[in-house]
């Protein structure tokens, strides 16, 4: 008889269903927290120690093998571009879903519960103190050693960009450097696949510990929001990224299918972070160059977060609706131009999808207080949009490599075929 091979993607299911059974189960009980909660901090705190090493690592190594400052220069031009585009459309698609069913409306206040947002309010207002020229000033780290203890990813880019140019710029004397960020990117990938054996722990204490405070109930008053969400960014990541798939010559599906165990661990824990290492070494492996793959997802977490952008649109109109605030066509243009300001660069900051929805309403003269209304079912949110951020920055890739004219056909068959075959041994 043989013995039953679960992947990591069920394995991660199972955690979850477990941690909101639990959840449910010790719902209102604070001591649940006290057990659960250390435990999906250490598996948060695994994935930011690994995240930072892997992507200076990868970043140098694919810059070095560039080695030309105008090719970088022109991936980096147009990857700004693609995002910019595809941004664009996420938060129209997001107005659009707000607009047609209105999810704030005849929404009765005094019905709802509330959860604090003062957490929030101190970084919205910083952002909203900052134009865009201060977001471009900051990419640059005054000191490179801050930037990678805070994980600004930004800073982090720039310098490692910088550096990888500075080693091909040795030529052979550069070798030796090459080799050990080789060996450390290498090294890093075999500590990500270890961390990953305990996601599935991680999963059931994180969802564990939200079930238990905010509890299931918490998400009727306010299931039409959650539903409008979910469903704009559906429509979103089958049609629009499924069009830009196709344009690329390849399918949605069989990009969600590489990254299965992603979408459900990115889903799971709400955060991106926990996938980007995997997320990096399996685009390069559908045939992606690591020049590419490098440099364009990680820039991604900060200019191209797709589901956050949805989202943040979605929430904006619903906070208006539920005070009975009409906008105009023309404020919600200008409501696009100040989500296209306010989301770029807050990757790093926690809850950021949230103090960037926080900064918009304080830009437009929305309400922010309204957002104490959703906060219990941020997180409800937060797992949709961390998906769609995952697929859209995978996709990204692939557009780039094409683009570029640098993407292996061959390697991406032979990956997919590799696949197929693991799991057929699975299923036996």
């Amino acid at each position: 008889m043989k013995k039953l091979k679960l992947g990591l993607a069920w394995q991660i299911v199972i955690g979850l269903i477990l941690g909101i059974a639990v959840g449910a189960a010790f719902y209102g009980n604070p001591n649940i927290e006290g057990f659960l909660q250390p435990i999906g901090d250490i598996f948060i705190r695994l994935i930011k120690m690994i995240v930072v090493p892997i992507v200076v690592a990868t970043l140098i190594v694919g810059v070095a093998g560039v080695g030309d400052i105008k090719k970088l220069g022109k991936l980096g031009g147009k990857t700004i571009l693609y995002f910019e585009v595809i941004t664009t459309l996420a938060i129209i698609v997001g107005l659009l879903a707000a607009n047609i069913v209105q999810p704030g409306a005849g929404i009765q206040m005094d019905e709802l519960g509330t959860a604090s947002i003062d957490q929030y309010v101190d970084s919205a207002n910083e952002q909203n103190s900052h134009g865009i020229a201060d977001t471009f000033v900051n990419i640059v780290p005054s000191n490179i050693f801050e930037s990678l203890m805070k994980g600004d990813m930004l800073a982090i880019i720039f310098f490692s960009v910088l550096f990888g140019l500075g080693v091909a710029s040795l030529g052979e004397r550069g070798k030796p450097v090459l080799t050990f960020f080789e060996g450390v990117a290498e090294s890093m990938f075999w500590v990500t696949n270890q961390v990953m054996k305990f996601a599935p722990f991680g999963v059931f204490a994180l969802i564990g510990v939200t079930v238990s405070k905010f509890g299931l109930a918490s998400l009727i008053p306010l299931g039409k929001l959650v539903i409008v969400v979910y469903g704009a960014m559906i429509f979103f990541v089958l049609i629009v990224l499924g069009l830009i798939a196709r344009w690329c010559g390849t399918h949605i599906f069989t990009i969600m299918k590489i990254l299965k165990d992603e979408m459900v661990l990115a889903f799971s824990t709400a955060s991106s972070e926990a996938v980007l290492p995997k997320l990096m070494e399996k685009m390069e492996r559908f045939g992606c160059p690591k020049a590419i793959t490098s440099f364009v997802i990680p820039t991604g977490y900060s200019f191209n977060l797709d589901g956050s952008t949805i989202y943040q649109a979605i929430g904006a109109l619903f906070i208006a609706q539920m005070y009975g605030i009409d906008m105009s066509i023309p404020e919600q243009l200008t409501l696009v131009l100040v989500l296209m300001v306010t989301s770029k660069g807050m990757a790093g900051v926690p809850g950021a999808s949230f103090v960037v929805l926080l900064a918009t309403l304080g830009a437009m003269g929305l309400p922010m207080e309204g957002l104490a209304f959703i906060a219990g079912v941020d997180r409800v949110l937060d797992m949709a949009r961390t998906v769609v951020n995952v697929i859209g920055n995978s996709l990204a890739a692939i557009v780039m490599s094409k683009w570029e004219g640098q993407f292996n056909e061959q390697k991406a068959q032979d990956y997919i075929k590799s696949l197929e075959a693991s799991n057929q041994t699975n299923a036996a």
